[in-house]
């Protein structure tokens, strides 16, 4: 059963997610088709594109489940909107790492999240380490490569 917890994101990962539910929606019908033409082709048990068309009919049904289940709890979060001294959800972060190069992260949802991009979840290690921290506070996170050291150098609500 679905959690009711809240689901923070930004408008962006709002947007991501409804298009993205609009392609599944209209692929369903397709996919309907695909399976009426390969059962057409007479035995099913040993039919691989029947199966095929069934199995990515069930990836679709779960995506567009998964999908309408984040979409009903979502509370879209505007950054621009936000204050303060404090990392939140949404914040741009400047960190300074253990060779004083800079490197900044927006903290954003699950569904959001892209370290290349610069964009890290509050769930993630570092964004869990860096919720409630200040300008000049020092964050350690453990990571698969090790401890790692920061410095808060900036906080910002772009």
């Amino acid at each position: 059963m679905a959690t009711v917890d809240k689901m923070p994101m930004l408008q962006e990962g709002h947007d991501a997610l409804t298009a993205h539910l609009k392609q599944l929606k209209a692929e369903r019908p397709l996919i309907v088709d695909a399976i009426e033409e390969a059962r057409a082709h007479g035995d099913l048990s040993e039919n691989a594109e029947y199966h095929a068309a069934k199995e990515r009919q069930g990836q679709i049904e779960a995506s567009i489940s998964d999908i309408e289940d984040k979409l009903s709890r979502a509370q879209v979060i505007d950054p621009r909107d936000l204050s303060g001294d404090k990392v939140v959800f949404g914040a741009t972060v400047t960190l300074l790492d253990e060779d004083d190069k800079p490197v900044t992260y927006q903290i954003v949802g699950q569904t959001e999240a892209d370290a290349k991009g610069g964009r890290i979840s509050y769930n993630s290690p570092l964004g869990r380490a860096l919720i409630g921290r200040k300008v000049d506070d020092e964050v350690e996170v453990t990571v698969p490569s090790g401890d790692r050291y920061y410095v808060v150098s900036k906080i910002e609500f772009i």
